[in-house]
């Protein structure tokens, strides 16, 4: 999977993203559940949208990103910002060297990137190794049904004066898999230059993450869907995990 291109063009593709409702996930759970610690762990940080408020909120913030281009562009904006954020290439499989945080985060579907169960069971291990006891994980998947009925097997096209783009999805070859294959245009003095990326998301059903957190030591206190404070129904296409580390 490669960032190359995708991390320049991040951030204006991802403008209608409602960061809002993660930040409200985030800090309805921290005051609902944490106990008063300030050291934050953005792991899958990606340009930094979600790092940098929090940070202004007070937190003391880590971004970790297997993207060294988005860990760039995520540098740069907290710089303008005014706010101190340390950011380190990892992988979220290998995480390491940290001393314990109290509240780790995985949103916008960045665990979704993890391929195999191995990978997602070794993912919530590391967490957790890293958490002080009582700590708090956050983080979001996509649902079966977004994967199966909103993803696979759909075209989504935007055209722009300045960067029009393909989305083409197509079923990858696990189960609840999909292949994003984004071809983009981008103008550049006046030339139209074409960049292609393919991206690979997986997820699985919820009482297999719930198997797996339970495995890894935490303590499930809530699952919810959609920014809600609902339970997940049969068409709802995020889900969002609360765990504590016991």
């Amino acid at each position: 999977m490669s960032y190359q291109h995708f991390a320049l063009l991040y951030d204006e593709l991802m403008m209608d993203a409602p960061y809002e409702n993660w930040l409200q996930f985030i800090m309805k759970n921290i005051k609902k559940y944490g106990n008063g610690g300030k050291r934050l762990l953005d792991l899958g940080c990606g340009t930094g949208t979600l790092s940098i408020p929090l940070s202004v909120q007070g937190y003391n913030i880590t971004g970790v990103d297997l993207s060294e281009e988005m860990l760039a562009i995520a540098q740069a904006k907290s710089i303008e910002a005014g706010v101190q954020i340390a950011y380190y290439q990892q992988d979220m499989r290998e995480l390491e060297g940290f001393e314990p945080f109290d509240i780790i985060g995985v949103f916008c579907d960045s665990l979704n990137y993890l391929r195999t169960e191995q990978d997602v069971e070794l993912t919530f291990k590391n967490i957790y190794d890293h958490l002080l006891p009582g700590g708090l994980f956050l983080f979001d998947v996509h649902s079966i049904y977004k994967m199966e009925n909103i993803f696979i097997g759909q075209t989504y096209c935007s055209s722009d004066e300045e960067i029009s783009y393909i989305w083409n999805c197509f079923a990858g070859d696990q189960p609840h898999s999909v292949e994003h294959e984004l071809t983009f245009f981008v103008k550049e003095n006046d030339l139209y230059y074409r960049y292609d990326e393919v991206h690979y998301q997986r997820t699985f059903i919820v009482d297999t993450y719930q198997q797996w957190l339970e495995k890894a030591g935490f303590e499930l206190l809530e699952i919810s869907a959609d920014f809600t404070e609902e339970k997940p129904e049969e068409n709802s296409e995020r889900i969002f995990f609360t765990a504590r580390k016991n």
